[in-house]
C-alpha cells in the first residue's frame, strides 16, 4: 500500500543538506554532485552522468554534445513536452514528427522508418508518463541507418524495457529530476552515456566550455547549466531509496487501474509485456461517446476538490512552430485525440489510498 503523506525531506536528505551548508559547498562544486552522478549512472547501468540543471537542458545539451550537423533530421514524437523540439531546434537540427500508439502514448515506432530520409541523423525516442517506448526496433533501425539515438527519460525513472532500465538505451540519455518526478531535485537534470569523450564534452558545455589548461579560454560556445551541490545532495539520498519509491508509484498505479477497471468511456494506462511502468502519471483517456472532453471533465472534477492536469498538446499544434513553417498542414489523429481527450489524476508520491479511492469513486460516478 501507499504510505500516509511523507515529508518532501527525510532524515538522509537533510543530513546531507546540512553538511553542503556546514562545509560552505553550496554551489556547483562539491562531492555530492560526483557522488549522484555515479550513483544515478550506475543504477541505469551507464558508466558516465552529466548533472546539469534541468530535463531541459539535458535534452539540449545531449543532442549539442553528438555534434550533429546543421539540417540535420531529427524524429521525434509529436505528442511529448515541448523541451524535447526546442532541443532540436536550437541546435540547428530539424524535427520531423511521428503519431502516438494508441495504447502506451509513447512514439508509434512504425512510422519511424517511413519518416527516415538522407538527412536523418538521429531519433529522439520519448518514454511517456511512465511507460517505456517499444524500444527494439528503434535500436536496429539505428543501426542499420547508422542513426543516433537521444533517449528522453525524464518520465521513467526506474522504469524497464525488456528488463533493462530506461536511460540505458540512448548514445545519450536525459533525465530531469523536477518537483514531480520520482527523483528530484527541485529542478535538476541529468546526462547518461557509455562514451568518455560524449560524457567529456557535456562536462565543458555545461561549465561554460573552460579548457581544462586555461580556464578563461574558449574554444567552442558552452553554456551555464550547472547543477549546484545543495540539489545533488537531495538527490543522492533519494537515489538509495529509488527502489522504494517506484513500488510506491507501482501500487499507486495498480490501485488506481483495480478501482477503475471496467469503468464505461475510460482508457486506462497499459503495461506492455516487455515493460515495466511506474506510473509517473496516472492518466485516463475518455471516450468521445461519454460526451466529454478532457476539459469538461477536469472542470467536474474540480467542482468535487480534484485537481487533474491536462495530456500534452501536440507538437504539431503549438503555433511557436507553426509560426516558424515547421509542421504545417500535418495531421497526427491519435496525439490529436489524447490531447483532446487526456488528462492525468493526482498521482504524487504522497497520495494515500484513501485519496485514490476517493478519486477513482468520484471518476466512476461521474462517468455513470
Amino acid at each position: 500500500m501507499i504510505p500516509v503523506n511523507e515529508p518532501l525531506l527525510l532524515d538522509a536528505e537533510r543530513k546531507n543538506v546540512e553538511e553542503c551548508l556546514r562545509t560552505g559547498w553550496i554551489s556547483s562544486e562539491g562531492t555530492f554532485i560526483t557522488e549522484f552522478e555515479k550513483k544515478w549512472a550506475r543504477f541505469c547501468g551507464r558508466e558516465f552522468g552529466v548533472a546539469v540543471s534541468n530535463g531541459t537542458v539535458a535534452l539540449d545539451a545531449a543532442a549539442w554534445a553528438l555534434r550533429l550537423e546543421p539540417g540535420s533530421e531529427v524524429i521525434v514524437p509529436t505528442f511529448t513536452i515541448i523541451s524535447c523540439v526546442i532541443a532540436i531546434v536550437r541546435n540547428g537540427l530539424v524535427p520531423v514528427l511521428v503519431d502516438a500508439d494508441a495504447d502506451t502514448w509513447c512514439m508509434d515506432v512504425r512510422e519511424v522508418a517511413g519518416k527516415v530520409t538522407p538527412k536523418t541523423r538521429a531519433i529522439m525516442p520519448v518514454h511517456i508518463y511512465g511507460h517505456p517506448v517499444d524500444m527494439d526496433p528503434l535500436l536496429e533501425l539505428a543501426r542499420t541507418k547508422n542513426l543516433r539515438i537521444i533517449e528522453d527519460a525524464a518520465e521513467v525513472h526506474g522504469a524497464e524495457y525488456k528488463g533493462k532500465k530506461c536511460g540505458g538505451f540512448g548514445d545519450v540519455s536525459a533525465f530531469s529530476f523536477y518537483a514531480n518526478k520520482l527523483i528530484t531535485t527541485g529542478e535538476g537534470g541529468m546526462v547518461l552515456t557509455d562514451d568518455p569523450e560524449l560524457a567529456e564534452r557535456l562536462q565543458s558545455y555545461r561549465n561554460l566550455c573552460f579548457r581544462k589548461e586555461r580556464r578563461f579560454y574558449h574554444t567552442e560556445l558552452g553554456t551555464n547549466y550547472r547543477l549546484t551541490n545543495l540539489q545533488a545532495a537531495i538527490g543522492s539520498a533519494q537515489v538509495d531509496r529509488i527502489d522504494d519509491i517506484v513500488e510506491k508509484k507501482r501500487a499507486m498505479g495498480t490501485m488506481y487501474s483495480d478501482l477503475l477497471a471496467g469503468c464505461k468511456y475510460l482508457q486506462l494506462p497499459v503495461e506492455k509485456s516487455w515493460a515495466k511502468n511506474v506510473y509517473w502519471m496516472y492518466g485516463i483517456v475518455l471516450d468521445e461517446a461519454s460526451g466529454l472532453n478532457a476539459v469538461d471533465f477536469a472542470a467536474l472534477l474540480l467542482k468535487e476538490g480534484i485537481h487533474t492536469r491536462p495530456f500534452f498538446l501536440g507538437m504539431h499544434e503549438q503555433p511557436v512552430f507553426l509560426n516558424r513553417g515547421l509542421f504545417r498542414g500535418e495531421k497526427y489523429p491519435v496525439a490529436e485525440r489524447l490531447a483532446r481527450q487526456g488528462l492525468y489524476l493526482p498521482s504524487a508520491l504522497t497520495i494515500t489510498p484513501e485519496q485514490i479511492k476517493t478519486v477513482a469513486t468520484t471518476v466512476k460516478r461521474l462517468l455513470s
